[in-house]
């Protein structure tokens, strides 16, 4: 008797101008060892795409993917130009609709708000952006990875690896996730306990505040834009 033809998990990372490497690179490593997986990394058009000094290319065509069973969303400095576009946005909607799972890492998940996807739902976030998160009708969520149903969000940027190990238990099973946990030996011991605004000296936070503060305004306005776009359900 023939064996049954079963298809491969996919996960679609859609990449945009300004995404912040690690939101994707991180959950792509753990994801790339899973068994029966397919890991698709796509942008419109399968333009190169420049992220924190490094250029991606080879990418797949974004309107060219039909489906996923794991639509995974990465953050960055570039996500209120990608709520902008409407060619990548209507790909996130459509590939959400069929989706298993919906997620997202760091500011990625103003994306899936700006999307319609997470009205009533609780989500993470950057910590300087999350307060952004309840103008999608969305419920700001501290916790460094956050389920609700099927979308699964991270903080910032290194929750991704956090949030990689939960969508993978969900997909398989906690061994498996520990199996790539100790495969990839993913043990973190900070030098710092300042990892969280609620932790960090104060110095430090208001240094970084600081520093973030000439570009928050601007990005701001245009995620307030993007959230006064949606259309009422």
């Amino acid at each position: 008797m023939a064996e049954p033809d079963v298809k491969p998990i996919t996960i679609v990372i859609p990449l945009y101008q300004g995404v912040t490497q690690l939101d994707f690179t991180g959950p792509h490593q753990f994801f790339s060892r899973l068994p029966d997986t397919e890991v698709i990394v796509a942008s419109i058009d399968a333009q190169p795409v420049s992220a924190d000094g490094l250029v991606f290319s080879g990418l797949h065509d974004l309107e060219q993917v039909s489906r996923c069973d794991v639509l995974c969303v990465p953050g960055g400095v570039g996500c209120a130009e990608a709520m902008e576009s409407d060619e990548y946005m209507a790909c996130i909607r459509r590939l959400a609709q069929a989706a298993t799972y919906v997620t997202s890492v760091c500011t990625g998940s103003l994306i899936l708000g700006a999307a319609g996807l997470l009205k009533g739902r609780r989500a993470a976030c950057h910590w300087a952006w999350r307060d952004q998160l309840p103008a999608f009708g969305a419920i700001a969520d501290e916790g460094r990875v956050v389920q609700d149903g099927n979308i699964i969000t991270g903080g910032g940027v290194t929750a991704g690896i956090d949030f990689a190990l939960t969508v993978i238990s969900e997909l398989f099973d906690e061994r498996t996730a520990q199996m790539i946990q100790l495969g990839l030996e993913y043990a973190p011991q900070p030098p710092f306990d300042a990892g969280r605004p609620e932790r960090a000296p104060a110095v430090v936070l208001d240094e970084v505040t600081r520093r973030m503060s000439p570009s928050m305004a601007n990005r701001r306005s245009r995620i307030s834009k993007a959230a006064q776009r949606l259309v009422p359900q």
